[in-house]
């Protein structure tokens, strides 16, 4: 009885690492939920309740849902957030739905910029923590996995903007049958050999993770597609709590493939919700102390 009980807290134990594994994922905030952005019944007050129960990590996005014409979104500074004033925007979005990647530790700050939207409360402050999140990169944003048009420059240039860190990873969208995506070594990257690759997917959309601190090269094995670009080489750095030199910004796949009002009116970011972590460590800690305790009978 002893050793099926030491087996199941085992197992709980093994699910519950799995799921702190899993939360640590760069995530998608839709702004004010089922409110989304529009001018607020309540004020500013509105936002500010609805970025305080959340948890902003680098790498995560801000989704903006609006009617395009009615609403905008501007990034801006908190001078300019504070004074409602949209002359010189960090990045103005005018088409809804607006995305931004929080890509940077810190304060962030939005607004409308149609009419008094502002004054009204359509205004959101987030502070974002300085761990960053892991990011599933698209491999080509919209070109997907494919021959590129302009070469091996292509895939080159798509990864000199991005930071790889351990536990991130690769989607690669093509069409089954059309083409492969194969990890291998150096050597077979250079010569574009598929021989005793490390691992090869031959379905469509596929995942790598980036398991490991280093250089991971792929190339698409079918014909001679990997000698016309069709190649990827990334550099995998250790993860780290500070904010990387350059974040990217997560795409979506190809087709193929906390605040409180000051007495101005303005809202100050939230603190770091730390709530989240404390009781997930608190939880982690108490069934690593059950199952210890059950394996000695």
């Amino acid at each position: 009885m002893a050793r099926r009980f030491s087996i199941f807290v085992f197992a709980v134990v093994v699910v519950a690492a799995a799921a702190l594994v899993q939360s640590s994922k760069a995530e998608t905030h839709d702004v004010g939920d089922d409110m989304e952005w529009t001018v607020p019944q309540n004020g500013a007050v509105a936002y500010q309740n609805w970025a305080a129960r959340q948890t902003f990590r680098i790498g995560d996005v801000l989704e903006f849902e609006f009617t395009t014409g009615q609403h905008d979104v501007a990034k801006v500074d908190k001078e300019a957030f504070d004074a409602c004033n949209s002359t010189s925007p960090i990045e103005h979005r005018t088409t809804g739905p607006a995305n931004f990647t929080l890509a940077t530790s810190g304060e962030h700050y939005f607004i409308c910029t149609v009419g008094q939207h502002c004054t009204l409360g359509q205004k959101l402050a987030v502070n974002v923590s300085t761990v960053r999140a892991e990011i599933e990169y698209i491999v080509g944003d919209s070109l997907g996995w494919a021959v590129p048009p302009g070469g091996a420059a292509t895939y080159q240039n798509w990864a000199a903007n991005k930071t790889f860190m351990v536990g991130d990873s690769l989607k690669f969208n093509f069409t089954t049958g059309l083409h492969t995506v194969a990890e291998v070594t150096k050597a077979n990257f250079d010569s574009c050999s598929g021989t005793n690759a490390i691992d090869t997917e031959t379905e469509g959309p596929a995942d790598m993770d980036l398991d490991t601190v280093g250089e991971h090269y792929f190339i698409c094995t079918v014909g001679n597609h990997c000698s016309l670009g069709q190649k990827l080489a990334v550099n995998v750095t250790a993860r780290s709590s500070t904010t990387p030199a350059t974040p990217a910004t997560p795409s979506s796949p190809s087709p193929s493939g906390s605040a409180s009002p000051s007495p101005s009116g303005s809202i100050s970011p939230n603190s770091p919700n730390s709530a989240p972590s404390i009781a997930v460590a608190g939880l982690s800690a108490t069934l690593l102390s059950v199952a210890a305790a059950a394996l000695l009978y």
